[in-house]
């Protein structure tokens, strides 16, 4: 190195930049009231709890006052935001409560958002006059004796500083490229007809996928499946495009909320015959937030045919309630566990004394 490069060096300033971020988390929670009418025995001041949840590093409960919160409110539904942990550093966050329509959707006139509070003092926010009872019975928002509400949540990260980098690395696109090669059909090899509808799809993505595709579209079966469609007839359309999508980005389709719980279950059933494990556990997950009166009994035999045990536990917890497993003895999904998983009502006669 010359003496003048050297000068030149030591006289170039040195570059670096930073950021201070002041970042949130965020999350929400869909509490569906069912068996509305029988919650208005709970008295004013008095409130049922839903399930824990977690958003952020805390875990938070929703409180539900049927007949209001004090005495002013008796006439109204009450709902808060409930921090469990007791924790002694701050905890700011704000809550949206939003009443659902029956698409799932957020009726504007009853979203109401709070501002940030500090939960570490304050335990619980919300609202204690969030809807008169007069109003949502008779609102098309309660069907069939229940209704459903969403409490999205912010909470506020503790300020940071960061390092600006000078080269920016963008996350994984991968998904979106295989989306686009399912989308486009190209290159694809095989076709699959499941109802009215023709799927074209790569063999070696199936066969990477799944061990059960691998065996048919490569192992000794494969001369059979070479130039022919393969026929798929005990299952819906929207169900195998919905498992080839979960094939190519590992992730599922949105679905509207009151089409999901059956929707996912027979996605369990597609994951769990294509040894999709992954996608059987998101099944499952998911199907633990549809447990309810009408479904407890018909998600607790399809858990014990597909061995899904989260979720079986999950149902036999909500039907230790002797209300809860009342309710559910009346529907057809309980003749049809009676049926067909005799040795599951053991279990559920002990877990309820």
């Amino acid at each position: 190195m010359s003496a003048s490069s050297l000068a030149a060096d030591e006289g170039s300033p040195w570059r670096s930049s930073s950021a201070i971020v002041a970042g949130v988390v965020t999350g929400y929670h869909v509490l569906k009231i069912v068996g509305y009418s029988r919650t208005k025995d709970v008295p004013n001041g008095e409130h049922i709890k839903s399930r824990p949840f977690r958003v952020g590093d805390w875990n938070w409960h929703v409180q539900y006052n049927p007949n209001g919160h004090v005495p002013e409110n008796i006439d109204s539904i009450g709902l808060f935001l409930v921090l469990n942990d007791t924790v002694t550093k701050a905890v700011k966050a704000q809550v949206k409560v939003s009443l659902l329509d029956q698409d799932g959707k957020p009726v504007p006139s009853y979203s109401l958002t709070t501002a940030f509070v500090n939960f570490t003092e304050k335990g619980n926010w919300g609202y204690p006059s969030f809807i008169r009872r007069d109003v949502l019975e008779e609102s098309a928002y309660l069907k069939g004796d229940s209704f459903t509400v969403r409490l999205d949540v912010t909470i506020m990260k503790d300020a940071h500083t960061e390092e600006i980098p000078f080269v920016l690395v963008p996350p994984s696109d991968m998904h979106q490229h295989f989306a686009h090669l399912l989308s486009s059909k190209e290159g694809a090899d095989v076709k699959f007809r499941v109802g009215r509808k023709t799927f074209s799809a790569h063999r070696l993505v199936l066969a990477t996928r799944s061990p059960v595709f691998k065996a048919e579209l490569l192992g000794p079966m494969q001369e059979s499946t070479t130039s022919k469609v393969i026929h798929i007839d005990d299952m819906e359309a929207e169900v195998f495009g919905a498992l080839l999508t979960f094939i190519y980005t590992d992730s599922v389709p949105e679905m509207k909320e009151q089409e999901e719980s059956s929707m996912v279950q027979h996605l369990l059933v597609a994951a769990d015959r294509y040894n999709l494990d992954r996608l059987k556990l998101i099944c499952e997950d998911k199907l633990c937030k549809h447990i309810d009166t009408d479904s407890a009994a018909t998600i607790l035999a399809l858990a014990e045919q597909h061995s899904c045990h989260g979720l079986k536990v999950a149902c036999l917890e909500f039907l230790r309630s002797t209300d809860n497993l009342k309710a559910a003895m009346e529907t057809d999904g309980f003749d049809y566990l009676t049926s067909s998983c005799p040795s599951v009502l053991k279990e559920l006669t002990s877990k309820s004394q």
